[in-house]
């Protein structure tokens, strides 16, 4: 099922020639935003009950709505229980109900919170990685075009001011060097306590 969303959404045709839908848009980022949300709504659509079921409280939670609810709920129970309210009884005078219902919720919540952002942050580690693999490409794509320029302008004796440089250019960056060479630097500067 998954095979063949992914193949409608790749054979779908997008005319280069169509008017945008948004200014500043062409068709190449209409489709890549489409994309995007295509993927969004596979993965909202794979999610688990548990994941979905977490992910409907903490965004209850993370809203007015919560806050008001609150507000309401804990200041009926308040005020019911110091100075009493028609019809209701007290029934938490010293508010150890009160107290231990909220150090319950805030566990769950805090639970909750946490499954959630462990969640963001596999997501963030995706789109990570896609943007360093698309970086990469870019660059090699770079090198690539910057030997064919300079093959180029050889052939048509051209020179410039930074013919010194061209041949660094035309080098792929050898991405675990650059880590290594980040690494490396960070430890350097970082003291040794937080080692």
């Amino acid at each position: 099922m998954a095979a063949n969303k992914e193949q409608s959404a790749s054979q779908r045709n997008w005319d280069a020639e169509a008017e945008p839908s948004a200014p500043g848009l062409n068709w190449v980022l209409e489709r890549n935003i489409e994309a995007l949300m295509e993927r969004r709504r596979d993965e909202a659509a794979a999610a688990t009950g548990e994941e979905r079921f977490v992910t409907a409280i903490t965004h209850f939670a993370g809203s007015m709505v919560f806050v008001y609810v609150h507000l309401i709920i804990f200041g009926i129970w308040i005020v019911a229980n110091f100075w009493g309210l028609p019809g209701i009884p007290r029934f938490d005078p010293s508010l150890m109900f009160l107290a231990t219902a909220a150090a319950i919720e805030a566990i769950f919540l805090a639970t909750f919170v946490l499954i959630t952002q462990n969640r963001m942050s596999a997501a963030a580690d995706k789109r990570a990685d896609l943007h360093v693999q698309m970086t990469l490409l870019i660059e090699h794509e770079l090198t690539r075009l910057m030997a064919l320029v300079s093959a180029v302008a050889q052939k048509l004796a051209v020179t410039t001011s930074v013919d010194s440089e061209v041949e660094e250019l035309k080098q792929d960056v050898a991405a675990e060097a650059v880590l290594d060479k980040l690494e490396s630097a960070e430890s350097v500067e970082m003291p040794k306590e937080e080692r």
